[in-house]
Formats: C-alpha cells, structure tokens, sequence
C-alpha cells in the first residue's frame, strides 16, 4: 500500500484515487468548455490527474482538493492553448452561401467545436441546477466562450458559471481580484456581443417537442418536404463540419437537400444520448451494397416555432462511437 502525505494527512494510493475521480465529470465539463473538443477535455483530466498525483505530496492541505484540481486543470489547459487558433463552428467563420457543392471546403478538425454527450460533460445535482448549466455546454454557448482570450475564458467559467468568489479566482489564477474583476467585465463584454445568455435557460424537453421530434425523425426518413415544412423554422440554419460552408433559410436548406444532399434520401435516425444539451441523432443513409452507413451525428437546436438549427458532424469515426451509435445499419 502507497501512502501520500499532504500537510499533516496521510493518505493511501487507493484513496486519493477515489477522491480525484469523484471530481471527474465537473472537471471534463470545465475543459471541455475551456477547450471546446470533449477528446481533449477528457486527456486534459488525465493529465490533472498525472500532475496531482505527482505533486500530491507537495499539496499543503490548506486549500480544499478540489480547489486545488481546478488550478491545475486551468493550467492544463491553458499550456494545451498556448499558440493554437480557436475552435469554431462554420457560422463563426464567415457569412451564410449557397447551398451548392462548389462551396463546400474541407478544414482539419482542430478547427472545429466538437459535440459532447450529456453523460461526459452534464451537470449533476439540482435539477434546478442542471437546467441552468445545461446551457452552458450548448454548442452557441461553448462557441462563444472561444472568443475569449484563455485566461478570460476560465475566469468567466469559474464566476458565471460554477459560481467561484474572484477572490477564489484570484488566488487560483494566482493574481489579483482587481485582475479578475477586470478580466471579468471584459469577457461579460464579448459574450454579450455574440447574444449568448445562459441567464435565461431554456426549459427542459415537453410532450410538445417529444413530438415534433418524432415527427421530424418520420417525416426526414420519408424525405417529406411539406411534413418538413411544417417542422423547421423558416430562418433555420444548418452547417456541416468539417465544411466551412453553412446555410441559412429553410429554403436554402431544402435547397441542399434536395440537391447536393439527395443522397441521404432514405436514410435513417437512430436516437442517441444527448450532446451538448440537446436532441441527437445518427444519421445513417443507404449503403451501395445494402444496409445503411454512418454519415452524420445530428444535434438540433429546437425552439417554440419549431426545429432552429441543424449541426450535421461529419466526423463519425470518432463521434458514433463516443455517442455509443453502432458502425452500421444492416436492412
């Protein structure tokens, strides 16, 4: 048996390894949100993990553990952001195209926001509680936070979102109040810009979405324009990484979809866990040789009008299986 010793407390290897996993999942929600790639929030915890047992021995005690994780997680992250561009998502980019092939251009993946199922990033507790952070791994919202400079972005993440003092902050960040305070306002300031408020969540699911959503899921497997009509917001928008090109309008949208995209006519949805708040999907379409491949992670953004927003990941390799999809469909 290994035994650690912090300040004047013993502690053996088994036990301290139950105490650092009891604060994984808010610690892989915390880099994702600084790190926007639920891959990278994930070895980024692993990486705390490393440095914390490593320095454990060093860790006075003075501070609570979990306080202690959190500065190194933001250091983690922090060093995994030095020097790098900004994870996006197309609409960030660029303005809205036409829904023609010749617009469509290939980015690497590190240019993107990746999705992230509920079960690795959720908030748990409250449900009172989970309503309101639950918007703040919406995929707007953990676009918006990539617009802040990295040492804003966990500044604001530790006050707006988990509710940490800037005195708290200041001694994690190791700097000042008046330096988070200041940091703070600014990064209020650039959120503000993007109209991103995770102040005022959405509430949670009701029959009334339950439904649309069955019906979406019947009337895309049946290909239905005027059943999809009837579904999708008349501003929508849909995008498509690792393409940079998005599109704007249900009009442009069935544009697509019946034009570039007539092959996922006869595909199928498969349920999956939610992805960063909201409703997901696999979407496989029909194989040449029978059955159906993956094509698409599908996450939709719902409101009372209907279905706001389509983000078609592309990526399936990683993503179906992170979301728990199979690899294929047989007929």
């Amino acid at each position: 048996m290994v035994t650690m010793q912090a300040g004047q407390t013993t502690t053996t290897s088994g036990e301290l390894e139950l105490q650092l996993e009891q604060h994984r999942r808010e610690l892989t929600a915390y880099c994702y949100r600084m790190l926007a790639s639920p891959f990278e929030a994930e070895d980024a915890v692993q990486e705390t993990f490393l440095r914390a047992w490593r320095g454990f021995n060093r860790f006075e005690g003075r501070a609570a553990l979990r306080s202690w994780l959190y500065r190194i997680a933001t250091n983690v992250c922090l060093d995994m952001l030095n020097g790098r561009e900004r994870r996006a998502r197309p609409m960030d980019l660029g303005p809205a195209r036409e829904p023609i092939e010749a617009n469509l251009n290939t980015l690497p993946e590190v240019t993107w926001i990746q999705p992230a199922p509920d079960g690795l990033v959720g908030p748990e507790g409250d449900p009172a509680e989970m309503v309101v952070a639950r918007e703040t791994i919406r995929l707007a919202f953990v676009a918006a936070l990539q617009h802040l400079p990295p040492r804003q972005r966990a500044v604001l993440i530790l006050c707006e979102v988990l509710r940490w003092q800037a005195t708290e902050v200041a001694e994690l960040l190791e700097t000042s109040v008046a330096s988070v305070n200041s940091a703070l306002q600014r990064a209020r300031a650039t959120l503000a810009a993007s109209e991103v408020d995770a102040a005022d969540p959405s509430p949670p699911m009701d029959d009334a979405q339950r439904d649309l959503l069955a019906r979406y899921v019947a009337a895309f497997e049946d290909y239905d324009i005027d059943a999809l009509t009837s579904l999708i917001q008349e501003d929508a928008t849909q995008s498509m990484p690792p393409f940079d090109l998005w599109l704007r309008g249900r009009d442009d949208i069935f544009g697509w979809w019946f034009g570039p995209g007539i092959g996922c006519r006869g595909s199928r949805l498969v349920p999956t866990v939610s992805a960063n708040g909201s409703p997901a999907y696999g979407q496989y379409k029909p194989a040449p040789g029978g059955g159906y491949e993956p094509w698409a992670l599908q996450v939709l953004e719902l409101s009372d009008d209907g279905i706001a927003e389509f983000t078609f990941f592309l990526d399936t390799e990683t993503l179906f299986p992170l979301f728990g999809l199979p690899p294929r469909l047989e007929p």
